[in-house]
């Protein structure tokens, strides 16, 4: 993040134009939004400008711009449309002490405007460091289209209410009474009668959630599939949109984590085969301790939490605990896999089933049906399978598999690091070597016209 975006007070400070054209009146009209106290400073001036300097919206000054006019500045824009002018008032503005912008000239500008969406007092800002203003356009007419014109009101008259509405606890209790009024009381109160009916009904509400009960704590499994946090379900994201704590294996995504609340509390409990690890009765005894203390929980595994998760130890932890608790699947990183290499993991006439196998378990490697998975055809998704592919080969070829059997190794599925290694049963021990990130072996599939279809799907996932 080159620009770091923050919402400035601009109440009773003073901001700065220089020029007085077409570009310092798009400036000013996005500014005059503000409560700022605007200064136009340029020798010559549009009419437009000269009207609003009459209406006593901003302070005119016909003159070049010289030392001083920018002190105490809050920002400064630089909006001449001639460079040199604009360079000379730029160094001007900064040994004044003010943040300064250059119109439509990146390079020199110390902080840049962006696309805005204005539901006064809700305001939604959008940038793209100026690589993609088209882009950003297209956001922000997309988003003035979802943003009904009624919001602002909404947060305003909800806005004055805060102090009421601190009578709930703080936490999820109150928020559960803002998410009624934003996405049910208000908008059907405003709807039928305007805001007049907004007051009334925010008391009403207000009752109705003091009188509630005190919620009891409660767990959601949530899947966080593969990596790719495009992959997440709809579902899922609203549970770590509410989530109170957020409870996380290794192997969830950095980017899947950013989509959770910022004041959840995120408690990394990683767990690596046959290394440094949180014991699973400790990961249990934290999601039975924060259930107690009355937290919403999301439990965020990677892929399906039904897949090698330990999921039914958890679920026996909330059980004995009686705290009580849900399942969002999630996509399995089998799947994303297959459809990264072009293949399915079923196919008429080869394999009328699949196996979802792991290469370890609490006891060490795990041992399967090898004479089943050694006949011609098999297919089978083995997980946690890259410091056991030795002895996964060993047991396969001694039960007959061939070793030219096809092999794929995906290492990362669904990331942008992603990366598919086609080999054989032969060569699989030699094959994992070397790979660091999370690795699924799909064995009896190859990668199909491996070089085309990667290279189309590792644009699709960079989109």
């Amino acid at each position: 993040m080159k620009y770091f975006p923050i919402f400035l007070a601009t109440e009773g400070r003073r901001i700065v134009v220089s020029g007085g054209g077409e570009a310092a009146l798009a400036k000013l009209r996005l500014l005059l939004k503000t409560e700022a106290r605007l200064s136009v400073v340029a020798n010559e001036v549009i009419p437009e400008i000269e009207d609003l300097a009459a209406q006593g919206r901003l302070t005119l000054i016909r003159r070049a711009m010289e030392p001083g006019d920018a002190l105490c500045a809050a920002l400064f824009y630089a909006a001449n449309d001639d460079d040199t002018e604009d360079a000379r008032v730029t160094r001007l503005a900064q040994a004044d002490g003010a943040l300064t912008n250059w119109v439509d000239n990146l390079e020199h500008s110390q902080f840049i405007t962006p696309a805005i969406v204005d539901r006064d007092p809700v305001t939604v800002a959008i940038g793209t460091e100026g690589a993609a203003p088209v882009l950003a356009r297209a956001i922000k007419a997309d988003l003035e289209e979802r943003l009904p014109a009624s919001l602002g009101v909404l947060a305003r008259v909800g806005k004055a209410f805060r102090s009421v509405a601190e009578a709930l606890p703080m936490g999820r209790a109150r928020r559960a009474f803002w998410s009624d009024y934003y996405f049910g009381a208000g908008p059907a109160a405003f709807d039928a009668a305007g805001e007049d009916a907004l007051a009334e009904t925010l008391d009403s509400l207000l009752a109705q959630h003091l009188g509630q009960t005190e919620q009891r704590g409660r767990v959601t499994f949530v899947g966080a599939g593969p990596g790719d946090p495009e992959l997440l379900t709809l579902k899922a994201r609203r549970a770590l949109h509410e989530a109170d704590v957020v409870i996380y294996d290794r192997l969830v995504t950095q980017e899947v984590l950013e989509l959770a609340r910022r004041e959840a509390l995120m408690i990394d409990a990683g767990k690596e085969g046959f290394g440094p690890s949180v014991a699973q009765s400790d990961i249990d005894a934290l999601i039975v301790l924060h259930a107690r203390a009355g937290a919403h929980i999301v439990r965020l595994k990677s892929g399906d939490p039904t897949v090698f998760g330990r999921l039914d130890e958890e679920m026996d932890a909330c059980a004995s605990a009686d705290v009580p608790f849900s399942i969002i699947p999630g996509i399995t990183s089998a799947s994303a896999a297959v459809a990264s290499i072009g293949q399915s993991l079923t196919k008429r006439d080869r394999n009328s089933s699949v196996r979802f196998v792991t290469g370890h378990d609490m006891k060490g490697y795990a041992e399967q049906d090898w004479r089943a998975l050694a006949q011609p055809g098999q297919v089978a998704a083995i997980y946690m399978g890259k410091k056991s592919s030795r002895f996964v080969q060993g047991r396969l070829m001694m039960h007959g598999a061939d070793a030219s059997t096809p092999v794929t190794i995906v290492e990362n599925a669904s990331r942008r690091d992603q990366r598919a290694i086609g080999t054989t049963l032969a060569t699989l021990p030699d094959a994992v070597t070397g790979l660091t990130g999370p690795a699924l072996i799909l064995l009896g599939l190859a990668p199909r016209a491996a070089e085309t279809f990667a290279q189309t799907y590792e644009e699709e996932i960079a989109l």
